[in-house]
């Protein structure tokens, strides 16, 4: 639970150190389309993080398993969605966008186990 809670943590100052970028670092270097790209990203990388924190904190007793997948999941739709819009954003190579749909069904996916994991948590 510490460990993904940890990393909760660095991804979202990841991505706000990663927005703050494209809002004062990248506006006047690359094209208004490329930097809409980058701050979804951003935005997606955020909610994420967030989602991540939310799987850690889920880490408890029979929804410990469900909820380690779901943080798996979010993971991986951080860097497949958000990294491959960062890299379009930043390289124009457009075969990144056959990525970002992959990082969106991971999204999904932690979604769905995090909902699984809920479901699994007894309350007092």
């Amino acid at each position: 639970m510490r460990t993904w809670l940890a990393a909760a943590a660095v991804n979202g100052a990841l991505a706000v150190a990663l927005g703050a970028f494209a809002a004062h670092g990248l506006k006047a270097t690359i094209a208004p389309g490329a930097l809409v790209w980058f701050e979804t990203g951003a935005r997606y990388h955020m909610y994420h993080a967030l989602a991540l924190g939310l799987s850690a904190l889920a880490m408890q007793g029979e929804a410990v398993r469900a909820a380690r997948w779901s943080a798996w999941a979010f993971a991986a739709g951080i860097v497949l969605f958000s990294g491959s819009l960062y890299l379009l954003a930043l390289t124009a190579q457009h075969w990144f966008v056959f990525v970002t749909p992959l990082g969106g069904i991971a999204f999904l996916a932690g979604w769905i186990m995090l909902a699984v994991a809920a479901s699994r948590i007894k309350t007092p």
